[in-house]
């Protein structure tokens, strides 16, 4: 499994928020840059990079993904952020995103998530982000009324390059991972899993390895220094 960390864009700076709330940021670098420097020399080759901006409406962050993908030639990103378009996801490509993450209109239109899933293969990741049991859509903010299993079963057919599924309940708070969440998407589905919110110690990044995650999406645990960052990337190569 690979450790990834998590750069949260929101008007241009790298930001970490408790439970994906606006009115809740913890953690601000005011360029993201910064960022990217400081977890590339500890090691880490792997990067999520999250427009909050987009997600919720608000603008977005182009210049600062630009940089960030120019700046990591050799690097892998994964990008997404209020994607709901294709000509967004062929940019974000174009522009250096190693794969695209693709999360309401992929739950909300499955035409739509099928003709670009398969323009792309094994370069769109669906972001199942999970509240309880449910699936929930535009920045965490509006429900889908779909289990979480119901979502999956769906998505199994697609050439995808892979399901990112954070708990939302667990975002941000140092408080855990939900591991029977992660394990159940494990054993449902056969693409592959970047599992997110809650990674607090490098006891829960090694229970999502032996649940059956690929990756591992780090944010709160790693900007406070309650990981060592270091010895995470060493661990988690993948």
């Amino acid at each position: 499994m690979i450790a990834i960390p998590a750069i949260d864009l929101r008007e241009g700076a790298c930001v970490q928020l408790v439970g994906g709330s606006y009115d809740a940021e913890r953690v601000r670098v005011n360029d993201p840059l910064e960022a990217l420097a400081m977890w590339r020399a500890h090691g880490f080759r792997a990067f999520h990079v999250v427009d909050l901006d987009a997600a919720l409406g608000r603008g977005f962050n182009t210049d600062a993904i630009r940089r960030l993908t120019l700046a990591g030639q050799g690097l892998t990103f994964n990008v997404g952020g209020g994607v709901r378009d294709t000509a967004r996801v062929e940019a974000l490509l174009g522009e250096g995103a190693s794969r695209v993450v693709v999360g309401t209109r992929a739950i909300e239109d499955a035409a739509w998530l099928t003709e670009v899933a398969n323009r792309h293969p094994g370069r769109i990741v669906v972001a199942a982000d999970v509240r309880g049991r449910e699936v929930v859509t535009r920045g965490w903010t509006a429900g889908s009324a779909r289990d979480v299993a119901d979502v999956l079963a769906a998505l199994d057919p697609l050439p995808l390059g892979g399901l990112l599924v954070t708990a939302v309940h667990k975002e941000g708070q140092l408080g855990g991972v939900d591991l029977p969440l992660m394990r159940e998407v494990a054993a449902r589905s056969r693409h592959r899993l970047f599992a997110s919110g809650g990674v607090t110690t490098r006891e829960d990044l090694r229970a999502l390895a032996e649940a059956g995650a690929h990756g591992a999406v780090i944010g709160m645990a790693l900007y406070t220094g309650r990981l060592d960052a270091s010895a995470i990337a060493r661990e988690f190569m993948e």
